[in-house]
């Protein structure tokens, strides 16, 4: 093949659905298969990893400071590498043995006043305390690092709050209380929400069933707050989950605060809690983390979807917008709406998978982070449970590409220090025999395991069933695939896999669909 030829044979039109996902289809006719092309997929001469080796960090958000990457999650527990591979903890855990944040012994402590454990006015179920989703971030007009998370009581009943430290792994300190969910007519006067709304419009609105439920289909659960900076140097947070979907709100650099903005029905902007961006009426979505990536010109907001467990299809989406507010949309230019079917949109980035060289299939990869690194290279970090009876987990980072359409790409093994080719590979690197997964845009617990599909020299594509055409664009390492009248775009990257093999990969993206393949 010539690099930035276009090339390419006739694709069927009966398409068959391979490893979570429709890649490919049934050549029209005979399809003949070369007796050089072996389908068989088996894993004899790889070697395989050992994968549960990490600290446990649930829910990570990952910041970098002094050359140190920091993650924190739920619990209270926090690692450090300088590898992004190998994670040291460095806290975990209520006590006052937990050196990030020593306050958290004292049950008496204010971020537990409404919700969070056992003495809140809002009980925990189980008596425990609940703290999730921390993120940390340097708030450069105080110098000083804001942590912002929540305590929770129930699926509905939940307060953002804010900690400072002069130091990124602490202690912190909690500083007040900022956005409150779960209320009714008996507890609102608890909340600060009589601040913002008058009390029959926010019994109205925020309440049903008389005041004494909760409108938890329409307005969010205060829960995973992320907070980052603008192109223009604003702060904004994040935040929501199930229930009334995913919501925005400035925050005011001076004090870490809020700023509650004006009503704006026809926008979707509420007084109290913000603009809703995705989501609503009780439909899986959560973990929101917004990115602005300056040389790709978009905000890009990832987000969780399907239930956290081993075998609830937790998974990885992602939407962006040219605009910090929105609209944000996915590759088909549309977005989730209260009551609207969610496995319809966004790219879905990462789920459940098997790949070479893994010791098991990886399930539930989801509630991630992002960051650009000083020397450009993006990254995303996740915590992963795995095909096996318990709900075990592990931190992830995976390096990510923008592709040529401006979409994120992730590679299929975590990160290792691989670094792309600024000028692309030689053709005989590239075509071959690979390991494809692809995901489709599901929400299960399928594990999408590997076919073979060859990239052959003249340009075309050829699996079980299979064809298609390829092509690389001159001097890059940009590949566009198209199968199934689908087209896929992404990148090639020489890496390792995670037992040390060299491998070449690919990674692309196309109909909200990611596909991944390795060369062995």
């Amino acid at each position: 093949m010539k690099k930035g030829a276009k090339i390419g044979i006739a694709v069927g039109v009966a398409a068959i659905a391979v490893a979570g996902g429709t890649f490919g289809a049934i050549a029209g006719g005979v399809f003949e298969k070369a007796p050089e092309y072996d389908f068989t997929v088996d894993y004899d001469g790889i070697a395989v990893a050992e994968t549960i080796k990490d600290v446990a960090v649930h829910d990570p958000s990952i910041i970098k400071e002094d050359g140190t990457y920091y993650i924190f999650g739920s619990h209270m527990a926090a690692a450090s590498s300088t590898d992004l591979t190998n994670w040291t903890l460095i806290g975990n855990g209520y006590s006052g043995k937990n050196k990030v944040f020593t306050d958290l012994k004292n049950y008496d402590s204010g971020e537990f006043d409404y919700a969070g454990n056992k003495a809140s006015l809002n009980p925990t179920e189980d008596g425990e305390p609940h703290v999730w989703a921390p993120d940390v971030i340097y708030n450069e007009a105080q110098g000083l690092y804001y942590m912002y998370y929540c305590t929770s009581s129930n699926w509905n009943t939940s307060d953002i709050v804010y900690a400072t430290s002069e130091n990124v792994d602490g202690p912190y300190e909690w500083k007040g209380t900022l956005i409150y969910s779960g209320f009714t007519v008996n507890t609102i006067e608890a909340t600060n929400v009589l601040d913002y709304v008058d009390e029959e419009t926010a019994i109205d609105e925020y309440t049903q069933k008389a005041g004494y439920e909760y409108n938890y289909e329409e307005y969010p659960n205060a829960i995973d707050p992320t907070v980052f900076y603008d192109a223009d140097g604003k702060m904004w947070m994040v935040y929501g989950s199930w229930s009334g979907g995913i919501f925005l709100l400035e925050i005011d650099e001076s004090t870490g605060e809020v700023i509650h903005p004006e009503a704006d029905p026809d926008n979707n902007v509420d007084p109290y809690f913000g603009k809703r961006l995705l989501g609503g009426g009780h439909t899986s979505i959560e973990a929101p983390y917004i990115l602005y990536d300056v040389d790709a010109g978009y905000y890009y907001l990832y987000v969780a979807y399907g239930e956290l467990t081993r075998d609830g299809g937790y998974q990885i989406r992602v939407f962006r917008s040219e605009t910090v507010d929105g609209d944000y949309v996915d590759m088909n230019g549309a977005r989730p709406d209260i009551g609207d079917a969610n496995a319809f949109y966004g790219l879905k980035l990462s789920g459940n998978y098997y790949l070479p060289s893994l010791e098991m299939g990886y399930k539930a990869t989801g509630h991630c982070s992002a960051m650009i690194d000083d020397d450009g290279k993006r990254y995303i970090c996740y915590h992963t449970r795995f095909d096996m009876q318990s709900e075990t987990h592990t931190p992830r980072v995976k390096q990510y590409f923008i592709n040529e359409e401006g979409w994120p790409c992730m590679l299929p093994y975590a990160t290792n220090g691989e670094t792309i080719s600024d000028t692309g590979y030689e053709e005989e690197n590239l075509v071959g025999r690979y390991y494809v997964v692809n995901q489709g845009t599901g929400i299960d617990s399928e594990v999408a395991e590997p076919f073979i599909l060859y990239l052959n020299e003249d340009g075309s594509i050829v699996g079980e069933n299979i064809d298609g055409s390829w092509n690389v664009a001159d001097n890059s390492c940009y590949v566009h695939i198209t199968s199934d009248d689908k087209e896929y775009s992404g990148v090639f990257c020489q890496m390792q896999d995670e037992a040390g093999t060299d491998v070449m990969t690919f990674t692309a993206v196309g109909s909200n669909e990611s596909i991944w393949g390795v060369k062995y």
